[in-house]
């Protein structure tokens, strides 16, 4: 097996077929995705070369820069949630009563996709007969809002399933990291005089510091992406209120039957979700990573 391992075609033929696969599913439609938007193409005529006119179109368009700033909000919003996500793990972590209950809660919406949850949301949102609007009744507030009407809230309206959606996703990533840390560390801080609250945020924290910066990651790029749950609740709605780059390039492909244009949507998506990664991890990295046995 060694002898095998060790010849250089025996370990190419072995690669090869994923190799392809990622070729063929991932870069390649990143290659078509930056051809089409140079194109002027309706998805069914042929394509006629428009060289960087949609390109040139898209940094005109205010509506596109509309939903730019709706996706870059959400991913502000997604950010400062993980603080959230990350103090709820290290309550679970605690050695709390019931906590194997509480996470398995948290990961309930996990189960669940998107249309579904949103459809969910869609009945607590309603105006007259909706859950929370009720609440709000029942407490004495006579005008209660006007969740996805209005297009001042829509959009942190919409926030909160995406809230609800993920937080067993990023609780449980926190709660692994948390328990990781060695049990000897924390020990030797409580004999030497350190409480709960310098245990948590001066050893449990800074030692699970290179997870929280691949949470980041994945919060900012999946905010950007964001489409689903969004389409499904509001459809971008109320004129453009709640409009992400996702819906917008959706909208542009099979509504306006302008798959160029979207193309080109799309692969500034792509661009700017690789400069955003390139930023955090860059600005995040640490000089000397934490040790310890």
């Amino acid at each position: 097996m060694e002898k095998a391992m060790s010849n250089t075609y025996i370990i190419a033929l072995y690669v090869l077929p994923s190799l392809v696969l990622i070729l063929a599913l991932i870069y390649m439609p990143l290659v078509l995705t930056g051809y089409y938007g140079l194109m002027k193409w309706d998805g069914v005529s042929p394509m006629q070369y428009i060289g960087l006119e949609n390109y040139g179109s898209l940094v005109r368009d205010v509506k596109f820069w509309d939903s730019v700033l709706h996706s870059f909000l959400l991913a502000v919003l997604s950010t400062l949630s993980l603080v959230v996500y990350l103090l709820i793990a290290l309550v679970l972590s605690s050695q709390i009563r019931g906590a194997n209950l509480f996470r398995n809660i948290f990961l309930i919406p996990m189960l669940l996709s998107s249309v579904a949850i949103a459809q969910l949301w869609l009945k607590m949102f309603h105006p007259t007969n909706g859950v929370l609007n009720h609440l709000l009744s029942s407490a004495g507030i006579k005008q209660t809002p006007e969740w996805l009407s209005d297009p001042s809230i829509v959009l942190y309206a919409i926030f909160i399933p995406i809230l609800w959606q993920y937080a067993g996703f990023y609780i449980l990533i926190y709660y692994a990291a948390l328990k990781n840390v060695p049990s000897s560390l924390i020990e030797a801080a409580r004999i030497d005089g350190a409480g709960p609250w310098t245990i948590a945020f001066a050893i449990r924290i800074p030692l699970a510091a290179e997870v929280v910066k691949v949470t980041i990651v994945l919060a900012i790029v999946g905010s950007l992406k964001y489409f689903d749950l969004i389409y499904v609740m509001t459809g971008g709605g109320p004129n453009g209120a709640s409009e992400v780059m996702a819906s917008y390039m959706y909208r542009k492909a099979f509504s306006g039957y302008d798959f160029g244009y979207a193309s080109a949507i799309g692969f500034f998506l792509l661009l700017i979700c690789l400069v955003m990664t390139w930023f955090i991890r860059k600005y995040t990295a640490a000089k000397d990573s934490v040790q310890y046995s």
